[in-house]
């Protein structure tokens, strides 16, 4: 069963960047596929962006060419860079492995100016 810990959250103004991470415990990390998600008030959960095992990565459109995923497996972590974050990232964003394991409590991310 694998536990997971999401932090690095904040409020950025428009433009800025944040890095998440999130703590992976209890699992073989380094076999999983890992993935990121968001949730912003009053809407679904949505993906943003997955890397696998072997380290290819995707992400959704909207966030092409802003955000980075990358993994250390020496450590158990996943991170998300987050560059020129918009108002409309603003969200709670969660780690999970594929298949889905239990939700971590995820991290605030609010962009305002």
């Amino acid at each position: 069963q694998v536990q997971l810990v999401e932090s690095g959250g904040g409020l950025v103004q428009p433009g800025g960047s944040l890095r998440l991470s999130c703590a992976a415990s209890g699992s073989i990390f380094s076999d999983k596929t890992m993935v990121w998600y968001r949730q912003a008030p009053e809407k679904g959960r949505e993906w943003v962006a997955t890397i696998t095992s072997l380290g290819s990565v995707n992400y959704r459109d909207s966030v092409k060419g802003r955000f980075t995923i990358s993994r250390d497996n020496a450590k158990n972590m996943l991170h998300l860079q987050m560059n020129s974050l918009r108002p409309e990232d603003t969200a709670v964003y969660y780690c999970n492995t594929v298949p889905n394991a239990s939700w971590g409590q995820g991290t605030q991310v609010s962009v305002s100016s």
